[in-house]
């Protein structure tokens, strides 16, 4: 998980949809490119994506940009709600916090604050969820579509439970640690531990590194987590998605199984499923120059779609 000592990333900057603030940045390199958005997942940050992702992402035509999730990261955190735990919003036992359809304003105010009128989205765990459902309800912000680690942008509670792993879910709801900068760091480790390929061995030195050059409370704040996972979509199914779209899924995902991105794939119209090998519900290093390739094949065909 290797890092430079200089960051590629601009100040933090911040977009509004009603009360909530969403937290972005852009990176440095490459900013004359294809715009590109990056969504993350359930409690984590901007910062886990990968530097060296994006910036191969940069050197392949795109200008990135990433934001943090309401309730997550530096973005605004809602007030609590009955539902506490990951578990029992999954299973439909929520509050009324706000839905999923808020979320996927929350992407176009950070597409607004860029000052892109469209872009390509990808969108890895929840926020492949999220960039699904901003195909389906602002299409027209939308150039391509990449969904990775996903489950179906229309399932929801009781229908997602197909696509879930819970003997792992469990797992993760079940992380405790304090909330000091030493347990966001444990969290992180337990949180990659949980989250790798099995069929790799697991470095835990490099997870430390990572989880000390990011110390993100998120990863083991479950009452935020709730209120993410249990925004209900009240919108069109993902049959309805009509823009270029790329389904990207770990081929040895602990967390979301395959079939998710089976299902997905063949679900929305002329879509490409690409399955990942040696990865699991993370983005390892080796996947970084795949995934970059995908995103630029994927792309240039809707450039030369366009052009024609």
């Amino acid at each position: 998980m290797p890092t430079s000592s200089t960051s590629p990333w601009g100040p933090v900057q911040w977009a509004t949809n009603g009360p909530v603030n969403i937290a972005f940045d852009r990176l440095t390199e490459g900013a004359d490119g294809e715009p590109l958005l990056l969504a993350t997942g359930l409690g984590a940050n901007r910062r886990w994506i990968p530097d060296e992702l994006c910036r191969m992402l940069a050197a392949r035509g795109f200008a990135v940009a990433r934001y943090d999730q309401r309730d997550g990261g530096d973005s605004t955190h809602l007030p609590a709600t009955s539902t506490t735990n990951p578990i029992a919003a999954l299973f439909g036992r929520r509050g009324s916090a706000y839905t999923a359809e808020d979320m996927v304003d929350d992407t176009v105010a950070v597409l607004d604050a860029l000052g892109w009128e469209s872009a390509h989205l990808l969108g890895v765990s929840l926020g492949g969820a999220v960039v699904q459902r901003t195909a389906l309800r602002h299409p027209e912000r939308v150039r391509t579509l990449t969904t990775m680690a996903a489950v179906p942008g229309d399932s929801a509670g009781l229908r997602s439970m197909r696509y879930v792993r819970l003997r792992t879910l469990s797992k993760f709801a079940g992380l405790k640690f304090p909330d000091t900068p030493e347990g966001d760091v444990r969290a992180g480790v337990e949180v990659f531990r949980l989250l790798a390929s099995p069929a790799r061995p697991f470095d835990e030195r490099a997870a430390r590194e990572a989880a000390l050059r990011n110390k993100d409370s998120g990863l083991h704040d479950q009452e935020a987590q709730s209120r993410q996972i249990g925004a209900q979509w009240h919108g069109a199914p993902i049959e309805k998605v009509t823009r270029p779209t790329l389904v990207l899924h770990g081929a040895d995902d602990p967390l979301i199984k395959p079939s998710a991105a089976r299902t997905i794939a063949s679900r929305i119209p002329g879509s490409r499923l690409v399955l990942l090998p040696e990865v699991g519900h993370e983005l390892p290093e080796h996947s970084w120059s795949l995934v970059a390739d995908e995103l630029g094949r994927l792309v240039d065909a809707e450039r030369e779609k366009r052009a024609a």
